[in-house]
């Protein structure tokens, strides 16, 4: 397998961690104040060995997965203020094997990610803020938390579509009938600042959270 332009020693323990803390950090908005991770299965047994703990707080440092300073990231965080705290769960036999779930805080800002590694540095962002998402931060992302209201999911895509933006996945769970939901697009360019502003400006919308490809 020919995986990413990496520091090693795993792709899938390594570059596949940075690149999950880089889309929660974008997901975010800015550099945590705080991080919780959880390190479940595979990783649970093997972050320490296989540099994926250093890793995590690379990621959380912007750092790309070629990076130099991924090795000192530990000591890099501390001198910067970045508070972190490790936990491992190993029998989670529910998620996916190489499983990490954040939690990041920035002020008053909170967002919880749990994000996949599935080898070769390519990942899976399964959950934000506990629903399912199920993107790779390959593509630019938008993520709308909203209202349940009939007919929003044609309203977005037809002013995605006069932004000239061709969507490349779309998935939405909820809560409930007429509860929030979650409406998750991968788009194949980037979107407007005016389209994004009009979409977060709808009444029905609560939140939306815009990631471009992590990797630029």
């Amino acid at each position: 397998m020919i995986g990413p332009v990496m520091i090693g020693p795993s792709s899938s323990h390594t570059a596949g961690v940075v690149r999950i803390a880089r889309a929660a950090l974008k997901l975010l908005g800015s550099r945590p104040d705080s991080a919780e991770i959880i390190f479940y299965n595979s990783f649970a047994r093997t972050y320490e060995g296989h540099g994926s703990d250093r890793a995590i707080i690379a990621g959380l440092l912007d750092f790309k997965t070629d990076d130099k300073r991924i090795k000192d990231a530990l000591e890099i965080a501390q001198q910067e203020g970045l508070i972190y705290h490790f936990k491992s769960i190993g029998n989670a036999s529910a998620l996916h094997p190489n499983t990490i779930r954040l939690s990041l805080k920035k002020g008053n800002k909170v967002i919880d990610v749990v994000g996949e590694s599935k080898g070769g540095g390519v990942i899976n962002i399964a959950e934000v803020n506990g629903f399912k998402a199920d993107f790779s931060a390959n593509l630019h992302t938008m993520i709308i938390t909203a209202s349940d209201v009939r007919g929003s999911i044609a309203f977005i895509a037809n002013v995605l579509a006069h932004d000239d933006c061709n969507i490349a996945t779309m998935s939405v769970s909820r809560k409930g009938k007429n509860d929030l939901a979650c409406l998750v697009i991968e788009m194949d360019s980037g979107l407007k600042p005016v389209t994004l502003a009009y979409i977060q400006s709808l009444s029905w919308v609560k939140e939306v959270i815009y990631v471009p490809d992590i990797d630029r």
